[in-house]
């Protein structure tokens, strides 16, 4: 064997060796790889879930505010009532205050002028 042909064949076993390493290290990717896209298959499949639930919350959550909003309704007319009536009846009072006011003081009067 010549000079030649041993660097041939060591060249030729480098190649070799060098096929093989990439051949597995592309065994390796493509597992990898098979992983990766499960693992994005099932996110995918997840926030797919997560957004339906999403949904779903925020269309409970509207029916909720409507009702809400509808008994709010509701009730303000009688909350209205009871302000309306608390100034009715400080105007009852105030008008109570004021009769009494003027019978005590025609009252004095009529004291007054029996007295002389």
């Amino acid at each position: 064997m010549t000079g030649g042909q041993v660097a041939g064949m060591i060249a030729a076993v480098a190649f070799l060796i060098l096929v093989l390493f990439i051949g597995m290290f592309l065994s390796k990717m493509l597992t990898t790889l098979k992983e990766v896209n499960r693992s994005i298959q099932t996110l995918t499949d997840d926030v797919d879930v997560v957004s339906k639930q999403a949904e779903d919350i925020m269309a409970n959550a509207n029916t909720l505010l409507e009702d809400v909003n509808k008994k709010v309704a509701t009730v303000d007319p009688v909350f209205q009532a009871a302000a309306d009536l608390g100034t009715s009846v400080s105007d009852l009072n105030d008008a109570t205050r004021n009769l009494t006011s003027k019978v005590s003081k025609s009252a004095k009067k009529r004291q007054l002028q029996r007295t002389f």
